[in-house]
């Protein structure tokens, strides 16, 4: 086990996920137990023939209707967790499997599931990502005035820090209905709610406040909306003003995460209230380790309830990769968000006694430490594969003392605690070096003493020189340098497409800055306790997830009539494929990245703002595609919030969603139509080009389009064949379609999988 979180010693081993293999530890299908109970996530049906007013009084009756007579003994656990009104018909309970029984044999059940446990999945980046102060895209949105930001996680502690003021930002709409819980006059103008949601509360206990006992919340919520804050920095490096995507946006916090525990009853409680705020916008850095179906998917069906409000969801893709079908959160009505480099790099330099340098990263940049050349050692001299990966204890048997020593990424053991292994063992460097499978993909974290991380191929060539005579090795610190020409390039552990439960649609969405991020932290670093400029260094799609939800929200203020599919088709759409050297973006090996890594490409938010088209989808339109699914009407019915007959409804395959990306299961010939929404000039036209995937012919019908007013919807066909034989070679194609006028390109993504 591995760990992308970039974050102090205790917090990182504090996560339980399974990045070597790109996958979370198992079992995920979690329960809160009491005795023989466990909680369960139970939909019904609203009644029939009786006046339902849905009022708050009306929906806990009718919940507390199923519940078996043998719970309404005293206990110190409640047993109605929550009774949900607005994401989904029904309710969180504690019961026994008896109670259970009892539950399923009312009139009205529908299913139940044991709740399952998901996991948590920047001075730099508005320049990065072209957004600058006084002109573009963040002045014209004004930076997200207006918006409401709801960000469930760890809670937050702002504790007066700078990047939750709410200086120059006005009250919130009144539309806004949520609560602060946070003790005394915490909350402002800028972190408008805070509250809590536990389901391991016990009965009559106060509520806990929503405090971030981790970072986690913390860091997410300021990097989609923390302020303006001058002279950020993390142990003397990444030196700049922070922000968020959205600086003058509002924020709504919602602590759903206790531990390394979020709860799904914990989350559909927390998305319930959200919806019923009035929040904007939700950023989700959670997920669970395997998809399930969308109706068995807690977290989808929240989110479809949040949309049909007009709420924007952005969830994080999942620290699972580099494997395929690693990809979690990928329902197509909310943004799947991966992970990318930015082009900062906190270097570190491992010097070698044979004049080989090996470039690298690292944090902790000490200014005294010598440059006088170390005697180097491995690991794993001893032949123990727990020594090999400075596991806790193994590096007893052997001298270390004053020597740098190199160790391998992996094994179950967090980055930050090797190098705590090596300084026991009276080590005086470390040169971590990666595994095969994360490649070139490196990352700067806060170690305990001096180090740098490395490429697998350098680790290599390090392993064979020290095999020479005498191997000595120091590190040499140099600080921030911006400008790596690489950048943005996939995060080996961003997770990666198909989408298991719809491989018709292509995931993730969209790729965005999620490695080596600077953000807000709740306590300092160092041993600077009176600063009130604490902020950390992370890494994880969970950083990538609220980048795009601070994007959303600039573009909701820009776009106050967009729907959350506009938005989101704008985002993708007008994507990046290419990095900074004007080549394609790569992942971990160094070779181009393929769809099922950055899906659309790497976010543009200068061009989102102006997308000239759009592929919108309203809530509905989603329902043939899941009838389409394969989904039976009680299945369709819990995601819809509704009863669904599939067989009065059109069905429809996956690839007739009107979605702004094309994944095409390839045997005989497929058609599919798009229909287009002018949001650019009334007087506009646009024609096709098309790059087709090797052994595919790809024809579209009409190839020019003509708008001549604003909104103007027009609908084209893509017809894919099979030409050649270029198909039995490869198991997926790749290509795309752009619609181009005069002063826009709208480009989709298109992904062959040959049968």
């Amino acid at each position: 086990m591995d760990y992308f979180l970039f974050i102090a010693l205790t917090f990182v081993l504090s996560f339980h996920i399974h990045f070597t293999q790109g996958s979370e530890l198992h079992p995920t299908a979690r329960s809160t137990e009491t005795s023989t109970s466990k909680i369960y996530i139970i939909h019904v049906n609203k009644p029939e023939g009786k006046l339902f007013t849905q009022s708050e009084e009306d929906l806990e009756s009718w919940h507390h209707s199923f519940m078996p007579t043998t719970v309404m003994s005293s206990d110190e656990q409640p047993r109605m967790i929550y009774s949900y009104r607005n994401v989904l018909s029904g309710f969180a309970a504690r019961l026994t499997q008896e109670e259970l029984r009892a539950v399923q044999q009312k009139n009205g059940f529908v299913s139940a599931h044991p709740e399952r446990t998901l996991r948590r999945q920047t001075t730099h980046t508005p320049d990065f990502l072209g957004l600058q102060q006084n002109i573009g895209s963040w002045k014209e949105s004004n930076f997200g005035k207006g918006i409401i930001i709801g960000v469930l996680d760890s809670g937050i502690t702002p504790d007066d820090h700078p990047s939750f003021s709410d200086a120059g930002i006005p009250p919130p709409p009144s539309k806004w209905k949520g609560r602060c819980k946070l003790n005394g006059t915490v909350c402002n103008n800028k972190l408008i709610g805070a509250r809590s949601f536990n389901n391991a509360a016990v009965k009559g206990e106060k509520a806990e406040a929503p405090i971030d006992e981790d970072g986690h919340g913390t860091h997410t919520a300021s990097t989609a909306a923390g302020a303006f804050v001058e002279n950020a920095e993390v142990l003397g490096n990444a030196k700049g003003t922070a922000a968020g995507m959205a600086p003058h946006a509002h924020l709504a916090i919602y602590k759903v995460c206790f531990g390394e525990d979020c709860a799904e009853s914990n989350i559909l409680a927390a998305l319930d209230a959200a919806v019923e705020d009035g929040v904007d916008v939700i950023s989700i850095s959670l997920g669970l380790s395997e998809p399930p179906p969308f109706f068995n998917d807690s977290t989808a069906i929240g989110a479809f309830a949040a949309i049909q409000k007009g709420i924007f969801v952005s969830i994080a893709a999942g620290n699972f990769g580099p494997s395929d079908a690693s990809l979690v959160n990928g329902a197509p009505w909310m943004l799947t968000v991966g992970a990318s480099t930015i082009d900062r790099t906190i270097v570190a330099t491992a010097v070698l006694g044979n004049g080989e340098e090996f470039e690298g990263e690292s944090v902790f940049q000490p200014s005294d430490f010598s440059p006088t050349l170390l005697p180097l050692a491995y690991a794993g001299i001893n032949g123990k594969v727990e020594s090999s990966f400075c596991a806790n204890g193994s590096l007893s048997d052997i001298d270390f003392r004053g020597k740098v020593v190199l160790c391998e990424r992996g094994g179950g053991i967090g980055r930050i605690a090797k190098g705590q292994e090596v300084q026991r063992a009276g080590g005086a460097a470390m040169i971590l070096m990666n595994d095969e499978l994360n490649g070139f993909s490196l990352s700067a974290d806060v170690h305990v003493l001096p180090a740098t991380h490395v490429s697998y191929a350098a680790g290599l060539k390090i392993k064979a020189y020290i095999n020479s005579t005498s191997p000595t090795a120091t590190i040499s610190f140099k600080g921030t340098i911006i400008g790596n020409s690489l950048a943005p390039s996939v995060a080996s552990f961003s997770s990666r497409g198909p989408n298991l439960p719809s491989p018709g649609i292509l995931k993730p969405d969209i790729i965005g800055p999620g490695v080596n991020i600077l953000a807000a932290w709740p306590f300092p670093l160092d041993n600077n306790t009176n600063s009130k400029l604490n902020f950390n260094i992370m890494s994880g799609t969970s950083m990538s997830c609220p980048h795009l939800s601070g994007i959303a929200a600039l573009l909701k203020s820009s776009h106050p009539d967009w729907s959350p599919a506009a938005i989101k088709s704008a985002i993708m759409t007008s994507a990046d494929t290419l990095n900074l050297e004007n080549k394609l973006i790569v992942d971990e090996t160094l070779q181009p990245a393929n769809l099922f890594a950055t899906g659309s490409g790497h976010v543009n938010p200068p061009r989102a703002d102006d997308p000239g088209l759009v592929y919108d989808i309203q809530p509905d339109d989603y329902i043939p595609y899941l009838c389409g699914l394969g989904y039976s009407d009680r299945e369709v019915g819990i995601i819809a919030h509704r009863k669904i007959n599939c067989t009065e409804t059109s069905s429809i395959p996956e690839g007739e969603l009107n979605y702004p990306s094309f994944s095409v299961v390839l045997g005989s010939s497929q058609t599919f139509t798009r229909t287009v929404t002018n949001v650019g000039e009334a007087q506009s036209s646009y024609f096709a080009i098309v790059a087709a995937p090797k052994g595919v012919d790809v024809s579209v019908h009409p190839n020019k389009l003509y708008f001549s007013e604003a909104n103007q919807k027009q609908t084209y066909s893509v017809t894919f064949n099979r030409i050649g034989s270029g198909h039995k070679t490869v198991e997926h194609g790749q290509g795309f379609l752009k619609w181009v006028s005069a002063k826009h390109t709208v480009r989709s993504p298109i992904l062959v999988n040959f049968t």
